[in-house]
C-alpha cells in the first residue's frame, strides 16, 4: 500500500490532470507550430502506407482526448478514486494496450 501512496502522491505532484484539462483543444489544432508538422506527419505516413503508425497516432489522439472529459474527471472524488467508474477505463486501457501490441508485434507488412 505504500507503493501505491508513493504513485499517487507523485501523480498529484505533477499536476497532470489539470494540465491535460486545461489544454485548449481548439487553440492546440489551429496553432500552425503544431498542425503544420501534425500534417506534415501524416500526409508522409499516408505516402509511405505506414497504417500501423496512423493507427497508433490516432489512439493515442483519442486517448488524449477522452483523458480530458468530465467521465475522467470525475474518478477521483475527494481523493479517493471511484472504483464503479475506474474499472471501464481499466478494461478500456487494457484492450488500447492490446491493440497497440497487436499492432506492433502480432501482424507482419
Amino acid at each position: 500500500m505504500k507503493f501505491l501512496t508513493k504513485i499517487t502522491d507523485w501523480f498529484e505532484s505533477t499536476h497532470l490532470q489539470e494540465q491535460i484539462k486545461d489544454v485548449d483543444i481548439v487553440a492546440l489544432f489551429s496553432n500552425p507550430w503544431f498542425i503544420v508538422p501534425f500534417a506534415c506527419l501524416i500526409l508522409y505516413m499516408l505516402y509511405k502506407q505506414s497504417w500501423k503508425e496512423i493507427i497508433i497516432i490516432a489512439l493515442m489522439v483519442g486517448v488524449w482526448w477522452v483523458s480530458g472529459t468530465p467521465y475522467m474527471a470525475s474518478l477521483i472524488v475527494r481523493g479517493e478514486i471511484q472504483i464503479e467508474k475506474i474499472l471501464p477505463v481499466i478494461f478500456g486501457g487494457a484492450v488500447a494496450l492490446g491493440f497497440v501490441i497487436y499492432l506492433l508485434f502480432g501482424r507482419s507488412d
